[in-house]
Order: structure tokens, then C-alpha cells, then sequence
């Protein structure tokens, strides 16, 4: 008999989303953490610290833009030790009610790192220097990610920074070369230079934000340019050396060898599943590429043992993170039943937003997947600059945009570049969740004047014009 029916490996969001469903479900579960801080990525060095540097910068961003609205702001300035002050002691908070939750939840918490011995058995090393082996019935990975140091020469002997470097910065520097142009490679390098950094971003693909429809990169890339970061992308990094205070970078582009000089570098180019030392082999677990493969179901390679988070993608949110462990949990419950009716992840909402100034933001499918499904489809789009609200908060970058599926006019996908992106996705969301069409969408009252009645332009376009956007 297994000591347990469902071992979680992994106490961050995902991990403690599976726990808490699994043990609601009824199923004898225990949750295993090795780090040396409890909270999980998104709390401790991703969504939450990053946004409260974020929200530091654009306030003091605020004050440089006063002028326009008739207020005379002198002599202000920032205190980057007082930043980061501020955003540990919420991250402090964060984690302690984090912490609580595991510590107080209807499931077995435990300090310690797990390794598979095999398929039903783990090995866990405590924090404490002792070991204990467990038996389990089934089990999810929900280890996260870590830093990506990629192999290119110079890189790790540069003194880089990485994301969780700068979430401790006490000091500003004068200038910054950020390999990448992910979101945390654009929301550091806007934090930065909205304390009077000059930023220079290199990206390795021909756009910022890879992934996202080339007009709304675009629009972000002459925002960012027209607040005086510096942007190069196309580029094949060809290495990087230091040389005292200085960290020199050199690329090419469009066949032509650059060179960029700053005292800071920050590497940005991703993260990857913190897989190491878990036994995956030794359980059956398949491993594609660096991901740990997952079905629709949240399954591995062995059908009880299931994985959720940025430990197997595809997308590394902690939304769907969260998604994917509460099915994962009730997967789980039903496969130790003998249930063979299990429940598919569904990505027809994948939610996606980058707090830069402008910020990004777009759910559903893009332009180019819908193009890659086969699905015909038709977009409208509405500039910020000649939108009321906007022009009145002088937020004139940008657009919003629709997607919808050409016969039916059900929209399929959303995109905004702009002010409070973020926020004005969630009405998409919603109509998206029960499946609006861009006339029923149209229909729907918004207050006078607001951000979010900028909806009603392409929706009201879409719905009365079938040539729009084909």
C-alpha cells in the first residue's frame, strides 16, 4: 500500500494549486519543496517583485510627463534602495500568506527535494540533512524554471545580470545592453529607463516579443524607440567581453558588424525547466527538448505521474500554470478510480501581457495562428491617438485590435498595444469566454469617457462591413 495517492513535487503556484484540488478531492496528498525560500517563481522572482519595480518606475515616470497637464513638478527624484525596500516587504507578505497556505492546507507539507527512484518511489532530501523515501499512487512535477545562460562566448564570464539579479539592485546604472526582447527582457529595460537609463535591447529574431502579430510589435518597437531606447533586432550575437567596468557586445546585422558598450548587461534570453536531479529516467519520464512532455491531459509519458507550470510549457504563465495543475489534480483522482474520462486543457483563452509603458497585451489567437489553423478570419483595429480618453491622458501610442472568424464573426483573438493593456483585454476575455461575436460585442454599453468604449469601433466595424480586414 503507497503512503500516499498524490505526491506534489513543486510548492510554488501550480504546485499549490494541484495540492489544494487533489486534497479536495479526497485524494492522501503531500506537497515536497526544496527551495530555500517558499512562494514559487511568480512570488518570489517573477510576476509579483517585477511589478513592484514596474509600478516604482512609472510613478517617477509620471513626474517627468507632469508638465503637459499644466503642473509644475521640481527637483523630485528616486531612491533605488527605498524601491527595492518596498517590493521585498510585499514580497515578504506575499510569501508568508503563501507559506501559511501550505503549511495550513488539508495536505502534508514537507521541506525538502524529491528525486524519483522509480515510477511509484521518491527519494527526498530534507532541509534538515536527513532522508526519507515515500510511496506514491500518482504524482505531478511543478519544479518551475530557472535562468537560461545560452552558449555564447563570453556570456558567462561577462558578470551579466539575470532577472533575479536586477530584482535586488540598489543601484542605477547609467547605461544597459539587455540581450533578448521577451517580457522580461522589455518590462526590465522599461523599469530601467524610466529611471533615466539609456537601454539598448539586441533580439536575436527580426521583432520584439516573438510570438505576437509583427503590427503590434511594431507599434510597441516605435513607442520604446520614441522614448529613447535603442533597438537592434535581427541580430546573431558574436560575443561578449568585459574589459574593466565595461561589458562589450558585439553582433551583427543585416551583414554588418556592430559593437555596443555599457557598464551593465543584462541577460534576458529566457528560462528554462528546472529539471535537474528529479530521476525522470529512472520514473519513465519523456523529456522533449528540455520540457518534460505533457498530453492535453497534463499526462507524462506514465499516465499517473502528470506535470504542470513552466517545468513543460508550452505556455510559462502562471494562469495557465494554475489551469493545468487543478486538471492535472482532478486527472489524477479520476485515473486512480479507473476513470478513463479525462478532462483536455483548453489554451482557446491563452492570456498573454507585458507591463511595459506602452503595455501589451493580447488573448486568443494571433493573425498567424489563425492563418496556420486554416481559419478564415477577418480584423479591425482602432488607433489610441484619436481615441477621447486617451487623448486626454496623453497615452497616444498604439491600437486595439479584433480578430474574428470570417463567416460566423465570433472572435477568436484580441490584441492591445497601449495604455492599461492589460486591464483592457479582460473585456475580450470575458466576451471571448462565451463566445461573442464582434455584434453582440458591439452591444454592449460603455461610460463616456473611458479606455475600454475603444472596443466598440472594431467591433462595430466588423459586425456591419464582411470586407474588413480580408
Amino acid at each position: 500500500m503507497s503512503d500516499y495517492d498524490f505526491a506534489v513535487i513543486g510548492g510554488g503556484s501550480a504546485g499549490y494549486a494541484a495540492a489544494r484540488t487533489a486534497a479536495s478531492l479526497g485524494l492522501k496528498t503531500i506537497v515536497l519543496d526544496g527551495g530555500k525560500e517558499v512562494g514559487g517563481l511568480c512570488i518570489l522572482r517573477g510576476c509579483m517583485p517585477s511589478k513592484s519595480l514596474i509600478e516604482s518606475a512609472n510613478r517617477f515616470r509620471a513626474f517627468g510627463q507632469a508638465r503637459e497637464f499644466g503642473l509644475r513638478v521640481t527637483d523630485f527624484s528616486y531612491d533605488a534602495t527605498e524601491i527595492i525596500a518596498r517590493k521585498r516587504r510585499l514580497i515578504g507578505e506575499f510569501a508568508d500568506y503563501r507559506r501559511e497556505q501550505l503549511e495550513t492546507g488539508k495536505f502534508e507539507f514537507v521541506r525538502g527535494k524529491a528525486s524519483f527512484l522509480d515510477a511509484n518511489t521518491l527519494h527526498v532530501d530534507l532541509l534538515d540533512g536527513t532522508t526519507r523515501t515515500i510511496t506514491t499512487r500518482s504524482a505531478i512535477v511543478a519544479t518551475g524554471s530557472v535562468v537560461n545562460v545560452p552558449s555564447v562566448p563570453g556570456l558567462a564570464e561577462s558578470g551579466a545580470w539575470t532577472s533575479d539579479d536586477v530584482l535586488e539592485l540598489t543601484t542605477i546604472p547609467p547605461s544597459l545592453i539587455v540581450l533578448g526582447a521577451g517580457p522580461v527582457a522589455l518590462e526590465m529595460a522599461h523599469y530601467f529607463a524610466s529611471l533615466g537609463t539609456k537601454v539598448t535591447i539586441i533580439q536575436r529574431s527580426a521583432q520584439l516579443l516573438t510570438g505576437v502579430d509583427p503590427d503590434v510589435a511594431k507599434e510597441l518597437e516605435h513607442a520604446l524607440s520614441d522614448r529613447g531606447l535603442e533597438i537592434h533586432t535581427g541580430t546573431t550575437l558574436v560575443k561578449i567581453e568585459r574589459e574593466g567596468d565595461l561589458r562589450r557586445i558585439t553582433f551583427e546585422k543585416n551583414g554588418a558588424t556592430h559593437t555596443v558598450e555599457a557598464p551593465a548587461l543584462l541577460n534576458a534570453l529566457g528560462r528554462r525547466p528546472h529539471l535537474a536531479h528529479l530521476g525522470l529516467d529512472k520514473a519513465g519520464i519523456l523529456v522533449e527538448g528540455s520540457h518534460i512532455a505533457a498530453s492535453a491531459t497534463q499526462q507524462t509519458s506514465q499516465p499517473h505521474i502528470f506535470a504542470a507550470g513552466d517545468c513543460c510549457g508550452p505556455y510559462e504563465v502562471v494562469h495557465i500554470a494554475i489551469e493545468q495543475a487543478e486538471l492535472a489534480a482532478r486527472n489524477a483522482a479520476k485515473v486512480l478510480a479507473g476513470s478513463d474520462l479525462l478532462e483536455k486543457i483548453d489554451y482557446r483563452l491563452k492570456l498573454y501581457a507585458v507591463f511595459t509603458e506602452p503595455q501589451v497585451a493580447a488573448v486568443g489567437l494571433s493573425e498567424a495562428e489563425a492563418a496556420a489553423k486554416g481559419v478564415e478570419y477577418l480584423t479591425a483595429s482602432y488607433p489610441f491617438n484619436d481615441h477621447g480618453k486617451s487623448l486626454i491622458m496623453d497615452e497616444l501610442h498604439g491600437f486595439v485590435k479584433l480578430i474574428v472568424e470570417k463567416h460566423s464573426r465570433e472572435i477568436i483573438g484580441a490584441s492591445v498595444v497601449g495604455p492599461h493593456a492589460s486591464d483592457l483585454i479582460e473585456e475580450v476575455v470575458v466576451a471571448m469566454r462565451f463566445r461573442s461575436t464582434a455584434g453582440q460585442f458591439a452591444l454592449i454599453p460603455h461610460y463616456h469617457p473611458t479606455l475600454c468604449e475603444i472596443w466598440t469601433y472594431p467591433a462595430s466595424d466588423l459586425a456591419e462591413d464582411a470586407s474588413v480586414g480580408s
